[in-house]
C-alpha cells in the first residue's frame, strides 16, 4: 500500500524546475502535468491494484504517480538519464512498488521485467509509438499474449489508424493488426494543451483487450495478405493481390469479389483469406 500521504510528493512543475526537464524534442517527449487526467488514464485498464505493470518513458513522473497510486507493481523504462533523479524519488512515497530501468524500451524484454499478465500503461515517445504497439500485438498468443491490457496515448492520427473501420480513410493495416484478436477503443481524447509543451496535434489514449486468436490463422500470412493488399490500396484486390500466391483463388473460395478495393474488406474477411493461404 502507498505511503503517499505520508510522503507528500510535491508539484509536478516544480519536479520538472527541480531537476531541469525540459522536454526532449529528440526523444519524442511531451510531459503531462494535470494529475486528475492522469487518474483517469491509469483508471481505464480497470482494477489494477497488487498487479504488475510496465510503462514506458515516464518522464518526470506523472502517469507513473498514478499508476502507483492505484496500487500497481511497476515497472518503468526510461531512456532520458535525465528523468531518473526525479523517479528515484517516488521510491520514499510508493515503497516496493517501482522498479525504474534505464533504457531502451525498444532493446528490453518487457515480458522478462514485467512478467506475464502485466497492464502496459504509457505516454508513449512519439517517435516510437507505432513501433512499440506492433511489437506488442505481434507477441505469441498462447491462447492469449503475455500482457494483460494496453493502455496507450497516441497522436490522434494513429489512434484513429489504430480503431478504425471499413470504409474510412484511416482504417489500414494497423487496424487489421490490432483488431483482428484483440478489441480497441478510443478510451479518451486529450487536448494539445494538456501536455507541456504542448504538441502540434491532438492526441488520444486507446485501449487493447485481447482475445483468443481465431482458429487456424498465422500472424505471417495476415501479414503477407495486407501487406500487398494495402500497398496499393486504391487498387482492386485482383490487381494488388495477383502477386502472392494463392490470393486470388482464396478470394473466390471465401466469395469476396475481386474488384473490391482492401479499404472495404473487413477484419474478419481479412483473417479468412488468411485462414485459406495458411492451409
Amino acid at each position: 500500500m502507498s505511503v503517499e500521504g505520508k510522503v507528500k510528493l510535491p508539484p509536478l512543475r516544480e519536479v520538472i524546475a527541480t531537476h531541469g526537464l525540459q522536454a526532449s524534442k529528440a526523444l519524442g517527449q511531451n510531459f503531462l502535468l494535470d494529475e486528475q487526467l492522469l487518474d483517469r488514464i491509469a483508471a481505464v485498464p480497470g482494477t489494477i491494484d497488487g498487479q504488475p505493470a510496465f510503462e514506458v518513458g515516464p518522464g518526470p513522473g506523472g502517469l507513473t504517480r498514478a499508476i502507483l497510486r492505484a496500487g500497481a507493481k511497476l515497472v518503468a523504462v526510461e531512456r532520458d538519464r535525465r528523468c531518473l533523479p526525479a523517479l528515484a524519488e517516488l521510491d520514499a512515497a510508493f515503497p516496493g512498488q517501482l522498479r525504474i530501468l534505464s533504457g531502451d524500451a525498444m532493446e528490453i524484454d518487457a515480458r522478462a521485467e514485467a512478467g506475464d499478465g502485466a497492464h502496459i500503461i504509457a505516454n508513449l515517445p512519439y517517435n516510437v509509438g507505432t513501433a512499440l504497439l506492433i511489437g506488442w500485438l505481434s507477441a505469441p498468443w498462447e491462447p492469449l499474449p503475455w500482457w494483460s491490457t494496453l493502455t496507450l496515448m497516441f497522436q490522434m492520427e494513429v489512434a484513429e489508424r489504430i480503431v478504425a473501420q471499413p470504409g474510412t480513410d484511416h482504417y489500414g493495416r494497423l487496424a487489421i493488426l490490432s483488431q483482428w484478436r484483440s478489441d480497441a477503443r478510443i478510451a479518451m481524447k486529450v487536448h494539445r494543451s494538456a501536455f507541456t509543451p504542448p504538441p502540434k496535434v491532438m492526441s488520444a489514449v486507446v485501449h487493447l483487450t485481447p482475445r483468443p486468436a481465431p482458429d487456424g490463422v498465422q500472424l505471417k500470412h495476415l501479414e503477407r495478405l495486407t501487406a500487398a493488399a494495402f500497398g496499393q490500396r486504391r487498387k482492386m484486390l485482383r490487381q494488388s493481390l495477383k502477386g502472392l500466391p494463392g490470393a486470388l483463388d482464396a478470394l473466390a473460395e471465401i466469395g469476396i469479389d475481386p474488384q473490391r478495393r482492401a479499404e472495404t474488406v473487413s477484419v474478419e474477411e481479412f483473417v479468412a483469406v488468411a485462414r485459406v493461404l495458411g492451409r
